[in-house]
C-alpha cells in the first residue's frame, strides 16, 4: 500500500489573512518503507512572509522571489498524491492551506477522507501528553537533531518514523522495495535524499540459513 507523508511551510497561520504556501515536501511510502519517490518545491507565495513564520522556517522574501508559483507545480502535485493516503501532522492546517491554493487556481480540493492525521492518532493514543512532532520524536527516541528549523522534507522524514511507531509497527531497517526507478520532483538543486542500500550476497544468505538450521536443531530437537 502506497502512502504519502506530507508537510508544508507557509507565510503565516491563517488562509483567512491571505497567507500562502512557501514549501511543499512529500515522501512516498510503500508498505511503510520510504521509496525513492519524493516531491519537493519551494514556492513564490506572491506576498510577504510574516515575521513569526520567518522565525519558524527561515525562508526570506528574497529567497522565495525567484521560485515557481503553486500554479506551475499544481498538476505534478495532484498526480503525485493521486489515489494515495496522505499522512500529515495537524492535517487541518496543511489541508486548509493546500485546498486554498487549489481553489485559487480552479482545481478540485483534497478529500479529507484520504487524510490520516497523526496529531489525532497521538491524541487518542497518549491523552494528556505532549503530541507535537518534537514531543513524539522524544517519546519514540527518534533523532530530530537536524530539525533546527521547520523544513518540509526533514519534517516528513521524522513524521514517517513517528507514524510507523504510532500504528505500532516496527520501523523497517532495510529498503526492500523492488524499484529501480528513482523519481525526484523538486526545485532544490543538488538534492540527494536517500542513501545506498547494501543487500546481503548469495553466500551470506546461504551462511545465514545454515546458521539458523543448526541453532534451531540444537534448541528444539
Amino acid at each position: 500500500m502506497k502512502e504519502i507523508v506530507l508537510d508544508t511551510e507557509t507565510t503565516g497561520l491563517s488562509v483567512k489573512d491571505g497567507h500562502r504556501i512557501v514549501e511543499i515536501g512529500c515522501i512516498e511510502l510503500d508498505n511503510l518503507i520510504p521509496t525513492k519517490n519524493i516531491f519537493h518545491f519551494y514556492l513564490n507565495p506572491e506576498r510577504k512572509v510574516s515575521e513569526k513564520a520567518f522565525e519558524v522556517h527561515g525562508y526570506s522574501d528574497e529567497f522565495l522571489a525567484n521560485k515557481q508559483k503553486f500554479l506551475e507545480i499544481a498538476d505534478d502535485f495532484i498526480e503525485f498524491i493521486k489515489d494515495k493516503k496522505i499522512i500529515i501532522h495537524n492535517a487541518e492546517f496543511d489541508i486548509g492551506h493546500l485546498n486554498n491554493e487549489l481553489s485559487l487556481i480552479g482545481k478540485s480540493e483534497i478529500n479529507k477522507s484520504n487524510v490520516i492525521d497523526t496529531l489525532e492518532l497521538a491524541r487518542n493514543k497518549f491523552p494528556g501528553s505532549g503530541i507535537s512532532l518534537d514531543a513524539l520524536c522524544k517519546r519514540f527516541r527518534i533523532d530530530n537533531s537536524k530539525r533546527e528549523k521547520h523544513t518540509a522534507l526533514i519534517d516528513c522524514e521524522l513524521l514517517a518514523k513517528v507514524y510507523i511507531n504510532l500504528i505500532d509497527q516496527k520501523e523497517p531497517t532495510l529498503d526492500l522495495v523492488e524499484n529501480n526507478e528513482t523519481k525526484i520532483i523538486s526545485n532544490r538543486d543538488g538534492f540527494d535524499y536517500y542513501k545506498k542500500i547494501i543487500l546481503p550476497t548469495e553466500e551470506e544468505l546461504s551462511n545465514h540459513k545454515e546458521f539458523l538450521k543448526k541453532n534451531l536443531k540444537k534448541n528444539y530437537f
